[in-house]
Order: structure tokens, then sequence, then C-alpha cells
């Protein structure tokens, strides 16, 4: 790869890099705040996470259609329209968040208990939740926006997003959950109290900047054509299901290794949130690679929207790879600043060191299902996601966890076997390059 395709990555994934991560520090900050309360509050929390995650799922995958469009469109020279798949992006969201928050808040105490039967846990984890719910709206509109940015090579303005939204989080949290400054000390329902209006803070952030700066570009003065919403549709749907799917699937796995025992509920959430420092960034290169396949095809240069999807491919791999070696080597150390009960940190080391192994092919994954999603191929990515974790791997960690009694770490290797099979289908599939032809 020669050095201006690279210097080419770095501009655009850098800034994304930057807010991701900031987002995973954050997320180990929580982690390590609701860690003192003990491991029904961890396990709590983590659940609870996903759930919301699960939840919210279905209105996540505007940010990919808004992108693909988007980037299509500057790709086309069109720049004065690359904002109308942000509008319809905004108006889909507000009209499907605001009812489906008032039904989930009202279902949680009724349907919490399906997920986690330990009194603690779902004590904790109830209002935990419905805090969460009420904030999807804003957070449906943050990834409208996230994919808008990152689509229009502005991914600097996300990542000052997310700063602004997590260091608001960091200090309500930290007042919220241990009653400081005059505050009550909530625990468990301050830190979703704390990251629900965080993700507030950032919706604000977020619309006084693009109406500052991007009105040339059609914010808030058209796309909102049958067209336009046609296509965001079928673009933002397969790739919707497709998440709510996948954290359903997370949603089921935290209820699977729950049947195993708590500590080892306390110490997969753990692991997950460090895992994501390491394999978010991974992600970050994935949109990326979302927005160069996206403006190169606009240009109708497939051979060139091929290029970076193999370039980014190879440059993840290297720097997700260089992240997993601290899990690997030292194991411990890392974990024990989140988990303070000595079996817990005993059943999360191997499976630490499994993931530490496995990051870079992971990474290559989600890099290269970025990069189908950027060229509209939202639909194959779906199918191929849905069943790889619905038909294989949660089947395989039943059996391995509750049924055998094998535990977290067989659990944990099962995972990463399904990602790097998925790694290798989606590698196929862009080799094969029926994606050029698809019309966005």
């Amino acid at each position: 790869m020669d050095l201006s395709r690279y210097r080419r990555i770095a501009t655009l994934a850098l800034p994304i890099v930057g807010g991701m991560v900031s987002q995973n520090v954050l997320n180990l900050v929580d982690t390590a705040m609701v860690g003192v309360l003990g491991d029904a509050a961890l396990a709590a929390v983590g659940l609870g996470g996903f759930a919301t995650f699960m939840c919210q799922a279905l209105i996540l995958g505007i940010s990919s259609g808004v992108q693909a469009m988007a980037s299509r469109r500057k790709g086309e020279g069109k720049i004065e329209e690359t904002a109308h798949p942000l509008n319809a992006g905004l108006c889909l969201v507000v009209l499907v968040a605001i009812p489906l928050s008032a039904l989930l808040f009202f279902g949680i105490p009724d349907g919490y208990p399906l997920l986690n039967d330990d009194p603690e846990v779902i004590a904790l984890g109830v209002p935990y939740l419905q805090v969460r719910v009420l904030a999807i709206v804003f957070v449906g509109i943050n990834f409208a926006f996230r994919g808008y940015w990152n689509a229009v090579d502005l991914s600097k303005i996300y990542m000052r997003t997310l700063l602004v939204m997590h260091s608001s989080n960091i200090l309500l949290n930290y007042v919220l959950i241990f009653g400081k400054f005059g505050f009550p000390e909530l625990g468990v329902t301050g830190a979703g109290i704390g990251t629900s209006l965080s993700t507030l803070i950032g919706t604000a952030y977020y619309i006084a900047t693009a109406w500052r700066i991007i009105r040339p570009n059609g914010f808030l003065s058209g796309g909102l054509t049958r067209t336009t919403i046609s296509t965001l549709v079928r673009l933002s749907l397969p790739n919707g299901i497709q998440q709510l799917f996948f954290a359903s699937g997370f949603t089921a796995l935290y209820w699977i290794i729950g049947q195993v025992g708590t500590k080892d509920l306390a110490a997969a959430n753990v692991l997950i949130n460090i895992m994501l420092v390491a394999i978010l960034p991974g992600i970050a290169l994935g949109l990326t690679a979302a927005t160069l396949v996206g403006q190169a095809l606009g240009k109708s240069d497939r051979d060139d929207a091929m290029r970076w999807g193999l370039d980014t491919v190879k440059v993840g791999m290297v720097c997700i790879g260089l992240l997993g070696l601290p899990m690997l080597i030292f194991p411990e150390t890392i974990l024990s600043i989140f988990i303070h009960a000595p079996d817990t940190l005993a059943t999360a080391r191997l499976p630490m060191m499994v993931s530490g192994v496995t990051m870079s092919l992971e990474a290559a994954g989600l890099i290269l299902m970025n990069a189908l999603l950027g060229a509209g191929d939202a639909k194959r990515v779906m199918i191929v996601s849905i069943f790889l974790q619905w038909g294989l791997f949660l089947p395989a960690a039943y059996l391995l966890g509750p049924v055998l009694s094998y535990g977290l770490l067989f659990i944990w290797i099962a995972q990463g076997g399904y990602r790097i099979l998925q790694t290798i289908v989606f590698y196929v599939f862009w080799r094969r390059g029926a994606w050029a032809h698809i019309q966005v």
C-alpha cells in the first residue's frame, strides 16, 4: 500500500478511533466505579447495557444507511444533497424511538426477570434499564449524525462530540453513583441517569454544530422525498435487524453465562468492556472503510473501492493485534483494576487471553462488514451475521456452559471461533465483488 493511501485512512480513522477509545475508556471508568459496589452491581450494569443495546438496535441501522448514501452523494459531487439522507434519518428516528421508549419503559419490570433470576441483580437492573431506554431517541439521533460526519470526511466533529459527551458522563456518574456535591447516592441507578443525560448533551451539541456548518449541504431543508426515504429504509432496515439480533444474541449470551453463575456473569461483563477498548478501533476503521468505499463507488471506480477495503483491513489487523497483546501477556494486571474478588479474577483470566489471541482476525471481520455496508450490501451481511451467531455460536455456548458445565473459558473460545469464521465469509464476499453493482 502506498503512503498516500495510508495517510488517507489515518486522516479519516484517527478521529473516529479517538472518539471510540474515549467511549470505551468511559465504559471502563463506569465499570470501575460500579465494581466497587460488588458482583451483583457489575452483573446488573453489564446485562442492562446490552439489554439497552438490544432495545435500541433497530434504529441504530439508520447510521449505516445515512453513511452509505451521504458518502455516495459526496463521491458523485452532489455536496448540496449530502445532508438529505441525514434529514430523513432524523425523522425516522423520532417517529420510531419515542413510542418505542414508552413501550419498553413500562414493560421492563415484567421482562427483566426473564434475563436473570438473581433477586439482587433484578432489583438493581430494572431501574437502571428503565432510565437507559428513556434516552433511545437521543442515541438514534447521535448515530444518524455519526453516519453523516464520517461520510463527508468530518469525523473530527464526531470525536469532539464524544469527548464532550463522555466527559459529562464521567462527572455525572461520579456525582450520582456516590452522592457527591449534595446529590443523593443512587448507586447503579445513578450510573444509568448519568449515561442518559450525557447522551442528551451529545445530541444538543450535534444539532448546534450541524446548524452552524452544514446548512448549505441541505441540513433541515430537503431529502424527505419518497425516493430518499425508501432508499434509506432499504439500506438501514437489514442492518437494523442485524443489530437487533446481534444485541439480542449478546443479551442471550449474558443469560447463558448467568446460568453458569453470577461470578461468571460479573467476569464476562468486565471482559467485554475491556475487549471493546481494543476492538472498537477496528469498528472505527470499518467506518472509515465504509466512507472510502462509498466515495469510490460514487466516482464509479470499483477497483479503487476494492483496494480501500483490503488496505484498511491490513492496517486494522496490525493495530488491533498490537492492542490485543497486553490482554495475552498481562491479563491479571489489567483485570485486577476492575475485579476485586479473587475467584472472579481467576475465572476471567484465561478467557481474556483468548480474546488477546483472536483480536486481530475479529477486527478484520468488522472492517470488511462495514465496508460491505458502505457499498450497500446490507442484506447479505444481515443473513451471515444472524446465522453464525444464532445458528452456530449461541447453541454451542449453551451446550458448553449450562449443559456440559465447561464454564466461561469454553464459551469464550466458541465466541472467538465464530467471529473468525465470520471474517472468512466476509472476505470471500469482498473478493467476489458483487457489492460493487448495488445502487444507492
